[in-house]
């Protein structure tokens, strides 16, 4: 069976790619409708953070599995099809900044209001951001981990999710907030707040759903009856083909 045809053939993968761009459409979303302070500080530094970040760490969840379970080619065209469907959210936001609004939605609602909690998600704010870290991040979190499954011969999975997601979330972190906070979207006195307590977050969500995400890939294996090493796979995220 070729590689087209194995991927066709999977029982489970639409559904994982399904829910993996939910979580990150949703996620960001979030990021521009609010930020959240816990009200304390850690090692002086407030626990402030966006509202995507409550949802964002399963994506990374879900990138693990897919990587794990059907490899990186799979992971790629996720990933891919992750980043179109994003794009096309902000193009949605763009289109609904520039109409012409009804006179009853200004009255109660309004455009400023609209530019206030959406704006980043329809300018080059959020957007961008949101892109950037996104690709740049999860091909990091996937290829890291689909190195690590070959080196380490399938053993340890709890060492390659968290290994992966401290490279990937990092990236996706330091990247958003950086390219966020150079549009204005964030102030640059909150950078350093949002970069640590995002990643902090993020990675500990990662260790805490670990026994999760052994279940759930142990479920997949046994039904896809799956286990994909990816040797001899090359990790070039522009490689959109099946090889």
């Amino acid at each position: 069976m070729n590689q087209s045809s194995q991927i066709n053939s999977y029982k489970y993968l639409d559904l994982v790619m399904a829910a993996f761009v939910a979580v990150l459409i949703i996620s960001n979303i979030a990021s521009s409708a609010k930020i959240v302070d816990l009200g304390f500080s850690l090692f002086g530094i407030p626990m402030a953070f966006d509202g995507g970040t409550l949802l964002f760490p399963l994506s990374y969840i879900f990138g693990d599995i897919l990587t794990e379970v059907y490899g990186f080619r799979a992971s790629r065209r996720v990933i891919w099809t992750g980043f179109f469907l994003l794009a096309l959210a902000s193009l949605v936001f763009f289109i609904l900044k520039r109409l012409p609004p009804e006179s009853a939605w200004e009255g109660y609602a309004g455009t400023q209001a609209y530019d206030a909690i959406l704006g980043g998600m329809s300018t080059g704010g959020i957007a961008l951001a949101s892109l950037a870290g996104y690709w740049m991040g999860e091909f990091s979190n996937s290829a890291v981990l689909s190195r690590m499954k070959v080196w380490m011969q399938g053993k340890h999975l709890w060492m390659r999710t968290i290994g992966s997601t401290l490279v990937g979330e990092f990236v996706d972190t330091a990247v958003f907030v950086l390219v966020a906070s150079l549009f204005g979207v964030f102030g640059w006195e909150l950078f350093v707040t949002l970069v640590v307590t995002n990643y902090l977050f993020k990675c500990g969500v990662e260790a805490l759903m670990t026994p999760v995400t052994y279940w759930v890939v142990a479920l997949l294996k046994k039904h896809e009856n799956l286990d994909t090493y990816d040797v001899g796979v090359s990790l070039n995220p522009f490689k959109l083909g099946l090889n």
